[in-house]
């Protein structure tokens, strides 16, 4: 089989069916009570933990075999082999609430399982591998079997990768009736933080916010050159912040804004790449960012508030990256702006969707007051509701409030399945400390580098991001080398996940998978691989932020004192230095030169030493300044539209 074959089969997912006929009543209101469940779970109830996952997790698989089928050719029904796992699914949801009370109180390990415990259990795992191959794909199932083997076989292993006995009554004990397991972090964030944030993208996108948002970019970027693009830029950015999914970013604003760029004469690749970067860097914009940094918030015990401020400044830095080098490519291309007569006034635009604002204002300041990202999520979801009501066009009335209801849980259908399958691999690490192995593997490699294992963690993290979805290769990530790096090289906890959070997103976009390219390629045309590095030249700043914040770690605090400021305007600087000497270039012998001097005193600015910094700030202020007058020459503008 050839390898584009091969990456077909690993990465295949099952067919997503539409709704409808006899079914669609049904699997509406099952999925719309299932969301009010959740709300009312995550938010009033008093049920502890491990139920509140249990049930969670087994009632969200009884529709999820009936809406995704077995292969990408699966048919647009469900086929009896889908009934039957659906079944299955229903009969592990009454079994285990019915017996919430003896698995509270039952102690792991101690009690032996009784067979229908066993059995039950063992009927929920193979589920979870299923729909774990049907949402995410063939190769995520591998790497969860991968570690059920290791865990199983892995006291046959010599050497540091070995580990004690491990019988299948313990595995199956510690990954499902603990929550340590399975029920674990990842599927608890995504039976709360993770679902409600979705439920507020959702009800946002149903009352034509999403349109809202495009027009404002519109606005603001709509009449310079590469307007087109920058909208894309903008629109990806407020977008994707709450959708906090790099490829469902792709898809609801790529629709518009790809053939928009397709049809003003941009090439289908660029087009597609530029998009794509943007939208990738929604998952790290706050307020909302994505769901799993509800999961490092609940890995590393900060506050959810602690990490947005953290956030704020790289993420900033990654969209001024991406906008200085659309900007620059735009002017070498001669991109035309939009017409005049496309682009919205302020006037209009507010008066169409003001009140799209007033949610997203109350989400921040409610972030800021300290309330919990929990009932957030449902006041501005519920708020969303309300400010639809203010105008007949945006109006959510029953059928589409019980339809986005709706939507939420069958959105939630693959990032459970991710997290599911991330719960277990957790459970493997844990039970056989594969994490601390991990260090010896490390250090055999890198040494006492700084740098080298660094530069490893990122491509281990992206590796394992690989067509799976950001919260199951942050989950793998950090509890992999998460440890090693704050442990054993001594790096801030904050700082080290923040750092395999940006290369866990960066993954939707690397290829050879690149899944957020793919959506992009249905859309435009183009080539998925093309534009996957399309997108990664345009965000070659992504891939250096989280070497500047590990490295300078007061850029995570860059208002605490004179000294942050200072270090983060040097971070800054060194991201401008690396947009421009990526993009810019003109046709002369200095050209080459002037940019790589450029990304070398942008290295210069990431190390610690202030003398150094002195010098690459010297260096970089004058080989822009050359650069800028060059680029001005040759294309006889910059700046001006």
């Amino acid at each position: 089989m050839s390898a584009p074959g091969i990456l077909g089969l690993l990465f295949s997912t099952g067919s997503r069916r539409s709704i409808k006929g006899r079914l669609y009543w049904p699997i509406r209101l099952y999925t719309a009570f299932f969301s009010v469940w959740v709300m009312w779970a995550a938010t009033l109830s008093r049920i502890d933990a491990l139920s509140l996952t249990v049930i969670f997790l087994c009632l969200i698989y009884v529709p999820a075999f009936l809406l995704i089928g077995a292969t990408d050719r699966s048919g647009t029904k469900a086929t009896l082999p889908d009934w039957i796992l659906s079944l299955a699914a229903a009969a592990c949801a009454c079994y285990f609430i019915i017996k919430i009370p003896e698995t509270a109180s039952r102690i792991s390990l101690f009690e032996e399982l009784s067979t229908d415990q066993f059995i039950m259990a063992s009927i929920l795992i193979l589920l979870t591998l299923e729909i774990t191959r049907r949402t995410v794909g063939l190769f995520l199932m591998c790497i969860v079997l991968t570690f059920i083997i290791y865990n199983l076989y892995g006291h046959l292993i010599s050497g540091p990768l070995g580990h004690g006995y491990i019988s299948l009554n313990h595995f199956v004990d510690i990954n499902i009736y603990t929550t340590d397991g399975l029920f674990g972090v990842p599927v608890r964030v995504a039976a709360t933080y993770a679902f409600l944030f979705v439920m507020f993208g959702t009800f946002l996108e149903r009352a034509k916010g999403g349109e809202f948002f495009f027009n404002l970019a519109a606005t603001i970027s709509g009449r310079s050159v590469g307007g087109p693009a920058k909208i894309a830029v903008v629109s990806s950015a407020l977008f994707g912040t709450m959708s906090g999914s790099p490829t469902s970013d792709v898809v609801a604003t790529g629709s518009i804004t790809i053939p928009m760029m397709k049809k003003l004469g941009y090439d289908r690749s660029l087009a597609a790449g530029v998009e794509v970067a943007s939208s990738t860097g929604g998952s790290l914009l706050p307020p909302v960012m994505g769901s799993a940094a509800f999961i490092m918030a609940e890995l590393i015990g900060v506050g959810y508030g602690e990490i947005v401020i953290a956030a704020i400044l790289p993420a900033l830095l990654y969209y001024v990256g991406i906008s200085i080098q659309v900007h620059l490519r735009s002017v070498a291309l001669n991109l035309a702006p939009l017409d005049a007569s496309e682009v919205p006034t302020l006037g209009e635009t507010m008066r169409q969707g003001w009140q799209f604002l007033l949610p997203i204002v109350g989400l921040i300041i409610l972030l800021v007051m300290g309330y919990s990202p929990t009932m957030v999520a449902v006041f501005s979801a519920i708020a969303v509701w309300v400010v639809s009501q203010f105008n007949r066009r945006t109006r959510l009335g029953l059928k589409a409030t019980i339809e986005a209801l709706s939507d939420t849980a069958i959105r939630m259908i693959g990032v459970t399945g991710a997290c599911a399958a991330a719960g277990l691999v957790i459970g493997g690490i844990t039970m056989t400390g594969l994490a601390s192995k991990f260090s010896f593997i490390a250090f055999a490699a890198a040494g006492d580098n700084i740098m080298i294992i660094l530069m490893l963690s990122a491509v281990v993290t992206i590796v394992l991001g690989l067509g799976m979805p950001t919260p199951s290769a942050y989950v793998l990530a950090a509890v992999l080398i998460g440890p090693t790096l704050v442990n054993d090289f001594g790096f801030q906890e904050l700082n080290a996940h923040l750092f395999l959070l940006y290369f866990a997103v960066m993954s939707a976009m690397t290829p050879p998978v690149a899944v957020a390219a793919y959506a992009a390629a249905a859309i435009s045309g183009a080539n998925p691989l093309k534009i996957a590095v399309v997108a990664m030249r345009l965000s070659i700043v992504a891939f250096v932020v989280p070497f500047m914040f590990v490295t300078n770690p007061l850029v995570l605090q860059p208002f605490s004192s004179v000294e942050a400021i200072l270090v983060s305007a040097g971070v800054a600087f060194a991201c401008v230095l690396v947009a421009f000497a990526s993009e810019a270039k003109w046709h002369d012998r200095w050209s080459m030169p002037t940019r790589v001097g450029m990304l070398v005193s942008a290295a210069l600015l990431a190390v610690p030493d202030t003398n150094v910094k002195t010098i690459g700030c010297v260096s970089g202020l004058m080989l822009l300044t050359f650069a800028i007058k060059k680029f001005k020459d040759q294309y006889g503008r910059l700046v001006t539209s």
